[in-house]
């Protein structure tokens, strides 16, 4: 085994490809952090229609809202001394459609499911007295008049007898 020097020869031969790569090894990383920096902070200032209360509660406002039809409305009831509501029978389907649906056709909680004669059946045989009893009163998770304290006792129970009448 002979050693050479021919076998690793050196990249840099001359005093001036040595300054080169010196110069070179100081400026090269300067200049890319130089690009770095000015790429990081780029020269934009902050827009300030950006910062104002709106503009921030519209950025973090929630993906979705739940809205349940039939709630309990902002706008305080009639007052006693008002004229009553015209006149007519009660439609149990649109007060259904308002207060009950949310909850009761699609199972919610537990809910016993709009036309479903087997959940209905032990329901139905307590009466449609008891019925309307648990509907204006609330039981389990049904809140009181199916979260619309607005409705009278005569709505609530022509929206019972609406789903009763669905199962028999």
């Amino acid at each position: 085994m002979s050693s050479s020097h021919n076998d690793h020869e050196a990249f840099i031969k001359t005093p001036q490809q040595l300054i080169t790569v010196v110069v070179l090894a100081f400026v090269v990383p300067v200049i890319g952090i130089i690009m770095l920096v000015s790429f990081v902070l780029g020269n934009k200032a902050p827009d300030p229609a950006a910062l104002t209360p709106e503009a921030v509660a519209a950025r973090i406002q929630p993906v979705g809202q739940v809205e349940m039809a039939g709630a309990i409305s902002a706008t305080p009831a009639a007052p006693s001394g008002s004229a009553p509501a015209a006149a007519g029978p009660i439609d149990g389907a649109k007060i259904y459609a308002s207060a009950c649906a949310t909850c009761h056709g699609a199972g919610v909680m537990n809910a016993p499911k709009f036309g479903d004669k087997n959940a209905w059946a032990p329901r139905v045989k307590t009466g449609l007295a008891a019925l309307v009893k648990s509907a204006v009163g609330g039981k389990g998770s049904m809140p009181a008049k199916g979260g619309n304290a607005a409705l009278s006792e005569a709505e609530v129970k022509a929206a019972v007898e609406h789903m009763v009448s669905a199962v028999k």
